[in-house]
């Protein structure tokens, strides 16, 4: 496994980002104004959920500490502090760091970043592989790697790569409010560590590492859902019905995942 000093900046990474998701998605009303560019509440919350998931998949990981289990959620982990540091840094210009949560934003994503230096030094120098363990993955459950890395994947690449203002990206076709381009990358920066962290699991589909996985980042799927619903009417699904594509994805997923957590586990014991 990795060293300990890997494993003590994981946990560093889990309490940073459980101070700051809650402070952004409990409060984003009032520190919308103050945060490292310019946001509206809604994206604050969001931002705040993105952190409280971050935090738990951290955590996880920290505590089981197990190469088997732990090393997608580790990779989603390293990918999230590489791309998002380089959004901060493609759009330096445009950050604003007069306010705490400004500069706690910025502390923890250099902490995320140091953590996925040293964890990459780590598995570079000690080479730890995975194994294509028993149980794979069967039935219906083998569609949820595939889907993430296609379906989350594309909306990381298309937010990475068009310009603001191609269709879907500032007309509230799909997000209800109008983003700008320093948002637009950083969403699709989380979306793209997301798809990425899997593709393993198409190489290596065995239950345990994936269940883990799941109990990993369901955080993401709680938190950011529970945003979505408490902006609720933000949203007008009349004039802009692709718009429950946002909502309907977490909800169908958060159920899938739901259900496969409590019919086999969460990755330490198989049922």
């Amino acid at each position: 496994m990795l060293s300990n000093l890997s494993r003590y900046l994981t946990y560093a990474c889990a309490i940073l980002y459980a101070v700051l998701g809650a402070l952004l998605f409990f409060l984003p009303e009032s520190l919308a104004s103050g945060f490292a560019w310019k946001v509206t509440p809604f994206m604050t919350m969001t931002i705040g959920a993105w952190c409280l998931g971050n935090a738990w998949l951290a955590y996880v990981s920290a505590r089981r500490w197990d190469w088997q289990l732990v090393s997608t959620s580790l990779l989603y982990l390293w990918l999230f502090g590489i791309t998002e540091c380089v959004v901060l840094l493609l759009f330096r210009s445009k950050l604003v760091l007069s306010e705490f949560t400004g500069w706690m934003y910025f502390f923890t994503l250099g902490v995320n970043l140091i953590t996925a230096v040293v964890g990459i030094a780590d598995w570079l120098r000690l080479k730890p592989t995975l194994r294509a363990e028993e149980p794979q993955l069967a039935g219906l459950i083998k569609i949820l790697p595939i889907g993430a890395v296609l379906f989350t994947g594309s909306i990381g690449l298309f937010g990475l790569l068009v310009p603001l203002g191609f269709m879907g990206t500032n007309n509230k076709e799909i997000f209800p409010e109008v983003m700008t381009s320093f948002t637009l990358r950083a969403f699709a920066s989380f979306y793209f560590s997301l798809a990425m962290a899997v593709i393993p699991l198409l190489k290596y589909p065995n239950l345990r590492l994936f269940m883990n996985h799941l109990y990993g980042a369901s955080g993401f799927l709680l938190t950011v859902t529970a945003a979505a619903f408490a902006y609720i009417g933000l949203f007008d699904f009349a004039a802009h019905p692709v718009q429950l594509v946002y909502i309907g994805a977490y909800v169908v997923v958060a159920i899938m995942v739901g259900f496969a957590l409590l019919k086999y586990g969460t990755g330490l014991t198989i049922k």
